[in-house]
């Protein structure tokens, strides 16, 4: 009898072990999952999905598009009041197999990110220009989207040579408020950097 008492437990022991293993086994899918998912929705992004030159007059401008993400305390930081500085960075070279690449031009774009508490607007600045959101999500898309940037005249270039063109898009924490500065220097989750976006552009057509 008690053999078989034992026999009987064993069995039982391991038909539970069978059915809880798969219950464990998902729990921890979707834990594993549902982390990652956090940490991604925490990070700060700028990734270049895009970029051309166009002739326009006497003169080649950049178009481009890109996609940025806020975690939780950039955009607490917004609805502070803080500015948030982003440089677009422009490079137009010759390149050379076995030696420096030529520069023909480097030019830069500032653009200003902020918001204005008691017309509860977000504010994107561009030079002289200024444009007015009622969400952050409209601003961010507005940053996103580069559009007629003045980057070098026809007369900088040659026709029969090939160029290679290179962006990129960054958090300029030099301007960030004092406040922050000694937050973000150090930290990663502020570090918003974009790959360095590379192409040859075909500027005579």
């Amino acid at each position: 009898m008690m053999a078989f008492s034992m026999r009987y437990y064993k069995k039982t022991k391991k038909i539970i072990l069978a059915c809880l293993l798969p219950l464990f086994a998902a729990m921890l899918f979707f834990s594993v999952n549902a982390i990652a998912a956090n940490v991604l929705n925490n990070v700060n992004s700028i990734n270049i999905k895009s970029a051309e030159i166009v002739p326009v007059e006497e003169n080649y401008v950049l178009n481009a598009e890109a996609e940025i993400k806020f975690n939780d305390d950039l955009q607490e930081a917004i609805l502070k009041g803080f500015e948030l500085n982003f440089l677009i960075e422009f490079q137009l070279v010759t390149p050379h197999k076995y030696w420096f690449d030529d520069e023909i031009v480097t030019v830069s774009q500032r653009i200003i990110l902020g918001y204005h508490a008691l017309s509860r607007q977000f504010l994107v600045i561009r030079g002289e220009q200024q444009k007015t959101f009622s969400t952050l999500d409209d601003a961010i898309a507005e940053l996103e989207s580069i559009r007629d940037f003045k980057v070098f005249s026809k007369s900088e270039v040659e026709k029969g040579l090939v160029y290679k063109a290179a962006l990129l898009m960054r958090l300029d924490h030099n301007k960030l408020p004092k406040a922050l500065q000694v937050d973000t220097i150090s930290s990663d989750e502020w570090k918003m950097l974009s790959q360095r976006y590379e192409w040859s552009p075909s500027l005579f057509k």
